[in-house]
């Protein structure tokens, strides 16, 4: 007899019973899908008069007077007179003269000669004479006899 974990023997026994309880569920959808209910006959439902809502009176509220409040003087601020702001001589910079800078020469670039690339010869392809294809003959479709 084989050595068997005990839980790989739980495992495989929840898979039989699930797949076993699964089909049996589906056959049972099944059957209810297909049987036919009886007709019941509806019941009439007597219908009740509305309750009658009696109407109150609004009660009226009193009014109060409002307060008179006076009206307040608007606060003026002093005004404040500008101060004068003497004008300041503006200062008057020295002139640094500026400094001369020789002109360099540009430097003259060597001309180097482009060496010459040799042309090389075409090759030749070697000419092939062109396949002829046999003529096929066009198929005939065959003619039906009218009825």
């Amino acid at each position: 007899m084989a050595n068997f974990n005990s839980s790989s023997l739980l495992f495989m026994l929840f898979i039989a019973v699930s797949s076993i309880s699964r089909n049996s569920f589906q056959s049972e959808a099944r059957r209810l899908l297909d049987t036919n209910l009886p007709e019941l006959p509806n019941p009439e439902i007597p219908t009740l008069p509305k309750p009658e809502i009696p109407t109150l009176p609004k009660p009226e509220l009193p009014t109060i007077p409002k307060p008179e409040i006076p009206a307040l003087p608007k606060p003026e601020l002093p005004t404040v007179p500008e101060p004068e702001i003497p004008a300041l001589p503006k200062p008057e910079l020295p002139t640094i003269p500026k400094p001369e800078i020789p002109a360099l020469p540009k430097p003259e670039l060597p001309t180097i000669p482009m060496p010459e690339i040799p042309a090389l010869p075409k090759p030749e392809l070697p000419s092939f004479p062109k396949p002829e294809l046999p003529a096929l003959p066009k198929p005939e479709l065959p003619t039906l006899p009218k009825p």
